[in-house]
């Protein structure tokens, strides 16, 4: 059985509920379609393509940290030769910055939150390689493991402030947004 979708200019029949047919003609509304939906810049506060921009790029910069920490991960846990994984290394300290950069662009507050707090801790730990470098391989395992407690963390904690006790976020449309 074929389906067919009726013309809209062509009279179309149908029965009310007595079972009488009449025939009625589909005419075209030209009404303005009125969109309850908030229009792009309240909805993201910049256009749309800027967001989409943006995030893919905070994305594609967190994909390249994460590719320069893996490859940087055999030399350092299994004391392979320093100029085989050096420029992994490199990498992922370049990227890291960037982020660091980025988030206090965005909010200065990211500094007394739990989140920028313990990415300091974090590179108190790597810089740590140069003075204990026995401990490296540990070192860099609890700076992974914070990683994934910061990243993966609820909001809560991640928004915790150091300085106030308690969650602090960025008032509504204060947050600032780096340019993509």
């Amino acid at each position: 059985m074929k389906k067919t979708t009726p013309d809209p200019n062509q009279p179309h029949v149908t029965a009310n509920s007595s079972g009488n047919s009449h025939a009625t003609t589909n005419t075209r509304k030209t009404e303005k379609r009125v969109d309850d939906r908030p229009n792009e810049k309240e909805q993201f506060g910049m256009s749309e393509t800027r967001f989409w921009i943006q995030r893919l790029s905070k994305t594609a910069v967190r994909a390249l940290h994460i590719l320069g920490i893996a490859g940087s991960a055999g030399g350092i846990l299994y004391g392979v030769e320093r100029e085989l994984w050096l420029h992994w290394w490199v990498l992922a300290m370049v990227t890291g910055v960037i982020m660091t950069t980025l988030e206090i662009k965005q909010s200065r507050l990211w500094l007394i939150q739990l989140k920028g707090v313990l990415t300091m801790v974090k590179l108190g730990l790597i810089s740590s390689f140069f003075f204990i470098p026995q401990h490296k391989p540990a070192l860099f395992i609890t700076v992974l493991l914070m990683s994934v407690l910061i990243a993966h963390g609820p909001a809560g904690l991640r928004h915790y402030s150091i300085w106030h006790r308690r969650r602090i976020d960025e008032k509504k449309g204060k947050k600032r947004q780096f340019n993509g």
